[in-house]
């Protein structure tokens, strides 16, 4: 296995198409990123118009999957990590969480925007006793994925798979369902999947703002009611507190009362 890799795929011989707003960038600039451009900074903020809660959403979203990891790393036991749909670099990325708490911790990245490929030196940042490798791949095509990570990733150990923010870009929610379970298939008993997905019946206003995003020619992303994010669970031993908003979902002592926003997610072992 490699300790730091790049698996080329399609995405390489893309050419970055800066005319259409894309989700990755839109979501670096709401998390006060820079990695994107003009198109992307107007699309957030005609979004964030109509539903000035999305920044919310974002940093929700972002501390939601850095708990995860931390209940992973420091109660779990988990070491390996696959976490598809990355996006752009930001701050407490997957392999920072993990490797600051076990430095030998190895996570595989996947994504397949161009953007996302030009800036894999970034994220291929590692512990010298850990791993971060990035594949160029679909989600749609499991298979390769889990082919590709293996080169890092020994998938005879317990592995926690990632999936934030990005099956609702599966139109198709049975397709989704094969998917998750297609790659659960690839993980060994022990194993963990960690979902969370924006949600319908919270906020018109959210609602609102995203219909209208997916009418601009971008690539869209489908709200879906709360009950369909938990079936992506079944058979699996969810933890407690189950599949909740966000900032529901064992928050930070600290933590400031919150409101239930229009992102749902869980954390769930394989038996």
């Amino acid at each position: 296995m490699t300790d730091h890799a790049t698996t080329p795929g399609p995405a390489a011989h893309q050419k970055i198409d800066t005319s259409v707003p894309h989700s990755a960038r839109i979501w670096n600039y709401w998390l006060g990123g820079k990695d994107n451009y003009p198109v992307d900074e107007a699309a957030g903020d005609a979004y964030s118009a109509v539903f000035p809660g999305i920044v919310t959403v974002a940093r929700s979203s972002r501390a939601f999957l850095r708990r995860n990891i931390t209940h992973l790393v420091t109660e779990a036991g988990i070491r390996q990590f696959l976490d598809i749909g990355t996006g752009l670099p930001t701050v407490d990325n997957t392999h920072e969480v993990a490797q600051r708490l076990a430095p030998q911790a190895r996570i595989v990245y996947v994504d397949h925007d161009p953007m996302v490929l030009t800036h894999a030196r970034a994220l291929l940042t590692s512990t010298p006793e850990g791993a971060t490798a990035y594949v160029d791949a679909d989600l749609s095509d499991p298979d390769r994925i889990l082919e590709a990570a293996a080169e890092t990733l020994d998938f005879t150990r317990p592995t926690a798979l990632i999936l934030s923010n990005i099956l609702g870009h599966i139109a198709d929610y049975d397709q989704a369902r094969t998917i998750v379970a297609r790659l659960l298939e690839g993980l060994p008993s022990g194993s963990y999947l960690s979902i969370n997905d924006g949600s319908r019946g919270i906020d018109a206003a959210y609602e609102q703002a995203q219909d209208a995003y997916n009418e601009t020619g971008a690539v869209p992303y489908f709200l879906r009611p709360v009950d369909k994010i938990e079936a992506f669970f079944e058979g699996l031993e969810l933890l407690e507190p189950g599949v909740v908003s966000v900032p529901f979902w064992r928050p930070d002592a600290d933590a400031p009362a919150a409101e239930p926003i229009g992102e749902h997610g869980g954390l769930a072992r394989k038996p």
